[in-house]
């Protein structure tokens, strides 16, 4: 089986992530999955694209020059000639909406994958655009119960719904990452390093985490913050952390190619998050075996047990981040004991295998119904 998967992409965050272990998970299984890459002219992604094709991923790229830019359709739909694939797989709002139109003039199949539950699909242009995309594919994947709960607003009917949830494997224990990650702030060895890796936005809710960490980490003098991740809110962030007298402990580092593998220099992760679809960093954290503190909004609670594998808290309750973050930081038997259950639900409930034939079921599900 052949299926093209279409994206637009400005950098490889969650979903582009999400993509880097699906697509080739999917061709280890027999599939012949490949890319066709919507990519602005003054943002184009040579990196997604050389590690989709390190994976052996092909990938066909076009220029997407606004969001408005109707050519697309003509410029995927030739992609889709040359290809011929059985199925269109759909990513995110320019591909979902460019790519289906292209699809059904050729009468193919298509499935799109919801990878949001937020306000920018059901607006007052959006709703109805999505409305019709919703009647015209064959079927969806959310990636969370909390995202299928949301789609009817768009217009899905429940039945053309399946939750597939993100997966991942779990990290080589690597002895040097701790060190690595702690000598460019000049950290001791003893520091236990609370960690944010996320795009530097808004709905991120970071500026909760650096309140919670500002008030939580003032018994411990061995505590920093590290931040992972770059945009549009860095400079506020920054500002903000000074304000808070953090200018010698919250250490911004920007955009890294390999956060997933310097989470494992953490001790504690962080995600005071004001909505996810689903969160991929959680699963970063758990396969580094992180304690979990965040938000208990969307899609975190199906991912984090309270309790068990970290702590939640209500959306911008900095009080009850202080105290989770509080227990945490004083407590190295209980971060490992949490770290520990959080590996354990990654292997049993969110593994690559799962998720891939979740996905593959979807799949079969179309092919034999169209």
């Amino acid at each position: 089986m052949k299926v093209a998967h279409v994206i637009k992409a400005k950098g490889i965050a969650g979903t582009e992530r999400h993509l880097l272990i699906l697509l080739p998970a999917l061709r280890a299984r027999g599939i012949d999955a490949r890319l066709i890459l919507l990519e602005p002219p003054d943002n184009r992604q040579d990196e997604l694209t050389a590690e989709m094709e390190a994976h052996g991923v092909p990938v066909t790229r076009m220029l997407i020059h606004s969001h408005a830019d109707v050519g697309a359709i003509r410029r995927i739909g030739a992609a889709l000639d040359a290809d011929r694939p059985q199925i269109v797989h759909t990513h995110l709002i320019h591909a979902d909406l460019y790519g289906t139109i292209a699809a059904r003039q050729r009468g193919l199949p298509v499935i799109i994958s919801a990878h949001a539950d937020g306000p920018e699909r059901t607006g007052t242009l959006m709703r109805p655009l999505f409305g019709w995309v919703w009647r015209t594919v064959d079927q969806g994947i959310a990636i969370s119960d909390a995202v299928a709960r949301f789609l009817p607003q768009e217009g899905a009917a429940p039945n053309k719904i399946t939750t597939v949830h993100y997966g991942m494997e779990p990290l080589p224990f690597d002895a040097n990452v701790r060190a690595e990650l702690r000598s460019p702030i000049a950290a001791p060895p003893d520091t236990v390093i609370v960690g944010i890796a996320s795009r530097l936005i808004a709905p991120k809710g970071i500026t909760y985490g650096l309140k919670a960490f500002a008030r939580a980490a003032d018994p411990f003098p061995n505590a920093q913050l590290v931040i992972i991740g770059d945009g549009d809110a860095r400079a506020e962030l920054e500002a903000e952390a000074n304000a808070l007298n953090l200018a010698h402990r919250a250490h911004f580092i920007g955009w890294q190619p390999d956060a997933a593998r310097l989470m494992a220099g953490f001790d504690i992760f962080l995600m005071p998050s004001l909505r996810e679809g689903f969160g991929l960093a959680l699963l970063e954290a758990m396969a580094a075996r992180l304690p979990i503190v965040a938000s208990g909004i969307s899609a975190i609670p199906e991912v984090v047990i309270d309790g068990a594998t970290g702590y939640l808290a209500p959306a911008r309750d900095v009080a009850t981040l202080v105290e989770h973050l509080s227990l945490l930081l004083g407590d190295a038997d209980l971060r490992a004991r949490m770290g520990a259950a959080g590996e354990a639900r990654l292997r049993e409930h969110f593994s690559v295998e799962r998720m891939t034939t979740r996905t593959l079921a979807v799949y079969d599900q179309v092919v034999a119904a169209h």
